[in-house]
Parts: C-alpha cells; sequence; structure tokens
C-alpha cells in the first residue's frame, strides 16, 4: 500500500513517498481503507521533533475516514465496509490505517467522508475545551487562540450556540476576517506591535476580563491568558505549540483572581479513557450533522503532497482545516 513516511525529523522535505504492508487488525482492533487523513499540528511536531514518535520510519497522521476493511478479534460493533471516521495512534498518512475499535465512530447520517475526516481530533477537542473541561454558559464570556485554525473555527461555533460572547485572538489581519464568520464577536491581531491580547480582552469586557480562555499555545501566551481572566475565571491548556518550557502554576498565581487551570489532550484521553472519548465525540458528531457546527475544508493535497500540506501549516497562513486525499 502507499505510505507517506520519515525516516529522520526535520522539515516538510523528510517527508517521503513509501511503499508498506498492509497492517492486519489484531484483537480489539479494526482495519480502514482511507478516504481521506487530515493534517494536524501534532503531525507537524511528530515530524519536526518526534512527538509521541515510538519508533523511526514513522507513518504520521492521527485521524481519518474511509471504511473499515478488516475487524480484529472481539470487536463486534463495527462491521467490514461500514463508513467510519477514526482516531488512529500515527499511521494515518496511508491507504490503510489501523485504530482501536474504541476510536472508530460510525458516521452520522448525512455525513460523507470528506467531513468526516475533520472530525476525530478537531470537533471532540473543541466540545470538551469548551463543555467538559472549561464549563462553559450562557452569558459568560470566552477567549480562544488560534481563532482561525481548525479548533478555533469550531470552537467559536460551539462557544456562540452556548450562549457565550466570543473572544478570538489570530497572527493576522486575513485570518482575523476568516475567524469573525465563525461564531466569533470580536477577533484581536496579537503580531507583537500592539497592546496585546489581554488588555484587548479586558477592553472588550468592560475591564472584566474572560470567564474561559482556551490556549493551545503556552509560554507567555500561556501567562498573559491567565492576565486576561475575570476573577473565577477559568483557563484550559490543550497544547504548547510555542514549543516554550511545560507551564507551572502555584497559589500565588490563582489566588489573587481565585482562577482555575485545567488540560486536555484528546491523544492522551484516547489512551487513558477512551470510553470517555467516545461520549465526548458522540455529542459533538451530533452538532456537525445536525448543522450547528460546521469545520470548512480550506485545502486539500493527494497523499503524495503531503509535504506541500505541512509546508502550509507551518507557514502560520492556512485556516480551517488541512486535509490529504488518499482513496475514493
Amino acid at each position: 500500500m502507499r505510505t507517506v513516511r520519515f525516516r529522520q525529523t526535520g522539515g516538510p522535505e523528510v517527508l517521503e513517498p513509501a511503499d508498506a504492508e498492509v497492517p492486519e487488525p489484531g484483537p480489539g482492533q479494526v482495519t480502514v481503507d482511507v478516504a481521506y487523513a487530515g493534517v494536524n499540528f501534532a503531525d507537524l511536531k511528530a515530524r519536526s521533533d518526534g512527538y509521541r514518535v515510538p519508533a523511526l520510519p514513522f507513518v504520521p497522521g492521527l485521524e481519518v475516514s474511509g471504511r473499515i476493511r478488516a475487524v480484529g478479534a472481539g470487536v463486534t460493533a463495527l462491521r467490514p465496509g461500514q463508513q467510519v471516521a477514526a482516531l488512529t495512534a500515527g499511521g494515518a498518512y496511508a491507504e490503510v490505517a489501523l485504530a482501536d475499535a474504541a476510536t472508530v465512530f460510525a458516521l452520522p447520517e448525512g455525513i460523507g467522508p470528506r467531513t468526516a475526516a475533520t472530525l476525530p481530533t478537531v470537533v471532540p477537542t473543541a466540545h470538551a475545551l469548551l463543555h467538559e473541561v472549561g464549563r462553559v454558559r450562557a452569558g459568560e464570556s470566552v477567549l480562544v487562540q488560534g481563532a482561525a485554525g481548525g479548533v478555533g473555527t469550531v470552537a467559536g461555533q460551539l462557544a456562540k450556540a452556548a450562549g457565550a460572547t466570543v473572544l478570538g485572538v489570530v497572527s493576522g489581519a486575513a485570518k482575523a476576517q476568516y475567524a469573525l464568520k465563525y461564531g466569533y464577536d470580536e477577533v484581536f491581531v496579537d503580531d507583537g506591535t500592539g497592546p496585546g491580547f489581554a488588555h484587548e480582552a479586558r477592553r472588550a469586557t468592560g475591564g472584566c476580563g474572560v470567564d474561559l480562555a482556551l490556549d493551545p499555545v503556552g509560554g507567555d501566551t500561556f501567562r498573559r491568558s491567565l492576565d486576561a481572566l475575570a476573577p473565577f475565571g477559568r483557563l484550559v491548556s490543550f497544547g504548547n505549540a510555542g514549543g516554550a518550557e511545560p507551564w507551572a502554576v502555584g497559589q500565588p498565581d490563582l489566588f489573587p483572581g481565585a482562577h482555575t487551570v485545567s488540560a486536555f489532550s484528546i491523544l492522551t484521553l484516547a489512551q487513558s479513557a477512551p470510553q470517555a472519548l467516545r461520549a465526548v465525540a458522540e455529542r459533538a458528531f451530533r452538532l456537525v450533522a445536525d448543522g450547528t457546527v460546521t469545520l470548512p475544508v480550506t485545502a486539500e493535497f493527494p497523499l503524495e503532497e503531503a509535504a506541500d500540506a505541512h509546508r502550509l501549516m507551518g507557514g502560520r497562513t492556512s485556516t480551517g482545516k488541512l486535509l490529504l486525499r488518499v482513496g475514493g
């Protein structure tokens, strides 16, 4: 089968097409004939830094859509030929992907394979950040970093549907215009030249600060998100895209504003509590099926051009969701 892999970490140029044996599902697993594979920032971190790479060579990719090819022993709720979306532990940049049955989801009525490839990571992540972890309530204010990205696009819509005032942070004016189409009441461009997003968030909330902040960046952005919180505000960390040292906060940081800091990782939850992830995913997928949430595919590449997809995402100019087209 066709795959795209890397044999050493580095820039997009280390991604190379390669042939590989078709995997066979073990107990509790399924294989999927891949129609589309999603491209995520975690794939770029795997390629550049070895993030969650157990050994080389490695086939990256965390999510696919397609049809079940085969099921392993003990799998009873899924069947060959069924259309699904799946979260994988790598290996999605391939014609056939292997996944644990617990993270393979039958598609709701009306969702095709192209849309399905946008679902496994982004939509459950945004839902968990806002509802399961952030516990957003109607009338609150929410601040989202990366408002024009995949998670940001969905988070804006979900927060608005929950009755919140939604504020976003992006790196450029074009991204701000894009994000405003997806639930945001105001979007701040934070390019290092102005007063900064924490100041703007306080201005937009009449000096109060925001009730909930979502941060995938870490480092200084994490600290400034804390500064943007209202009394009793919550900050949810869901990544470290900036590559800074892991954050650490203590009582002196949290006592003055009675703040709460939480964290979420969909990949970790998939390993530690797959049934909890399944419950979140099913709730989130229903909101796509009923039209509450849309996640636009803004660029699509053939599998062999995965390096170009990585260049686009790594250049910080992309919006929405990027996909690799693999099968029919």
